[in-house]
């Protein structure tokens, strides 16, 4: 009689060690579904809140006067005008990651695509029969 009572006492330990050791296991996954869930949502508010303080000044130097242009970055249109002097300079600061620069001439519906520095800068371009080209920086 003694030994039963011995070995269900010592089978009851064990239950109590085993679900023990399942709500410790079921507190740890909580712990790190919560911990999870909040570094994505702080991330996600953090790109939404992203702040660029490079500036990107783009000169339309020569050819260009006369001319309906439209200048888009990405796919933000920043003009669409008639230029009337030269050199006609557009400051825009940056506002997005990667940055394309599109001039387009409205009468020919010609499209120019650069690429734009994540430092900024001054870029100049010019209109040479037609096209248009980047200048060197200086």
């Amino acid at each position: 009689m003694e030994r039963k009572l011995k070995n269900a006492q010592h089978l009851n330990t064990n239950r109590q060690f085993m679900i023990g050791n399942g709500i410790l296991a079921f507190a740890v996954i909580a712990v790190i579904v919560i911990f999870v869930y909040m570094s994505l949502r702080l991330q996600r508010e953090r790109e939404g809140e992203r702040y660029f303080t490079e500036q990107y000044t783009i000169s339309l130097v020569s050819g260009f006067e006369g001319d309906s242009i439209s200048v888009l970055i990405n796919d933000s249109l920043l003009l669409n005008r008639v230029i009337d002097s030269q050199p006609y300079d557009l400051q825009v600061k940056r506002f997005t990651e990667e940055s394309t620069l599109m001039i387009v001439d409205n009468a020919t519906e010609l499209l120019s695509v650069f690429e734009l520095s994540e430092r900024g800068g001054t870029y100049r371009y010019e209109k040479e029969n037609g096209k248009v080209r980047q200048l060197p920086q200086e």
